[in-house]
């Protein structure tokens, strides 16, 4: 008030003693009012000398270039500040106040439209089926294998027995064997809807383990059944259970391997025999499959 009532009386007459006449206040004389609390903007005003003109000039540069400021400070939008929401945050745009939405009834996403229900089900209708999906060869089994190895073996053993490592550390409920009679008899579609849901106290696998992979699995299982159960009649024209032991041409030392005689195979190989004529025999007479 102080201010602007010394800038009334400083510009109320011009001239001193009778040649005073009476002057109104003029714009300039206003923004020169308004920015008098802006020392670095009086400064700028006061490098163009007294002239009104080129005071004026100033002045409409000045307002230009805050006009510009203000636009485009009012028109920022940083990357930080994108108009989105975050996951899972509340939204007062839809009802249900979820800013995520449920996908659109109907929508199937690419490469997964599921046409075989039984291959993601194990289902013929309401009941569990008890065929393969697909044909058994050496490598669905390898792959069941490796697979049941990583995901089962802990809790089931890689024999399926239930003694895994998991239950011989002290856990209280240990798992059925996959060689008594009610697994034996199981259908196929009993093992895959365990593995896609749980049961009991194991949790669902569907997120870790793909459908084609469970099927796998699942062929795995069965051999394993006829590797605990089989009898003389299947093994194969040949093959002698147990295998003979190896024969060595020198024994070895502590610091040498022991060298097998000729024609003699390793113990690793008659082993892996052993497995491959199991798993051919389990193909020919013990799994379903569609041809």
């Amino acid at each position: 008030m102080a201010r602007l009532r010394q800038f009334g009386s400083a510009n109320r007459s011009v001239g001193t003693g009778a040649r005073a006449r009476p002057v109104e206040p003029s714009s300039s004389g206003l923004l020169r009012l308004l920015i008098g609390g802006c020392p670095p903007v009086v400064r700028f005003l006061r490098q163009g000398g007294g002239s009104s003109g080129c005071f004026s000039d100033r002045l409409l540069i000045l307002a230009a270039l805050s006009l510009v400021m203000a636009a485009a400070s009012s028109c920022r939008l940083d990357m930080q500040v994108q108009p989105r929401e975050n996951p899972l945050s509340k939204s007062d745009f839809y009802a249900d106040q979820r800013s995520e939405r449920p996908p659109v009834e109907g929508a199937v996403a690419r490469d997964d439209l599921r046409e075989d229900t039984y291959f993601y089900t194990g289902k013929i209708g309401d009941n569990p089926g008890d065929v393969m999906p697909f044909a058994v060869t050496k490598e669905v089994l390898n792959r069941g294998r490796e697979r049941f190895n990583i995901f089962c073996a802990p809790c089931h053993s890689r024999l399926g027995d239930g003694n895994g490592f998991v239950p011989s550390r002290g856990f209280a409920r240990k798992p059925p064997s996959f060689h008594i009679a009610r697994l034996e008899k199981a259908p196929l579609g009993y093992f895959f809807d365990v593995i896609t849901n749980g049961f009991g106290i194991m949790p669902d696998y569907a997120s870790q383990i793909p459908p084609p992979d469970r099927w796998d699995i699942i062929a795995y299982i069965r051999a394993l059944q006829l590797s605990q159960n089989a009898t003389m009649s299947d093994v194969p024209a040949g093959q002698q259970v147990p295998s003979e032991p190896p024969k060595f041409r020198e024994p070895g030392s502590g610091a040498t391997l022991p060298v097998l005689a000729p024609g003699t195979k390793s113990p690793e190989e008659g082993s892996q025999n052993t497995k491959d004529d199991m798993q051919s025999a389990a193909m020919k007479g013990n799994l379903q499959v569609n041809q």
